[in-house]
């Protein structure tokens, strides 16, 4: 299965935060969808397999510039997947507190 990788979802794939960053500054769609990830749940995605398969601890850094940038913190892959089943599914309590505060704060945003 070969796969196509937007820019912004190349940066992600391999791990470039600051690539990820100047792609979204240019206008690159932080709720872009390619290969059935949308770039957050991809980076999330990223990061928990990056660290199962180096044993490194993990980290939010794609996440949290995604973030930044105004991606989703709820919106589902064309999978159904958010990005929360996705962090769940990796036991990444980094990026869970990070979604949960981001989607908090949206909430309370929107209350006022």
């Amino acid at each position: 299965m070969s796969f196509y990788w937007s820019p912004a979802h190349h940066a992600v794939e391999h791990d470039d935060a600051e690539a990820l960053a100047r792609l979204l500054a240019d206008g690159a769609d932080p709720d872009e969808v390619s290969s059935n990830m949308t770039l957050l749940t991809h980076a999330i995605d990223a990061e928990g397999d990056g660290s199962l398969q180096t044993g490194e601890p993990l980290t939010v850094h794609l996440i949290a510039v995604l973030l930044a940038f105004g991606a989703d913190p709820e919106l589902a892959d064309p999978d159904g997947r958010t990005p929360t089943d996705i962090a769940a599914r990796y036991g990444h309590d980094l990026a869970l507190n990070l979604l949960r505060a981001h989607i908090n704060r949206r909430a309370a945003g929107s209350r006022s």
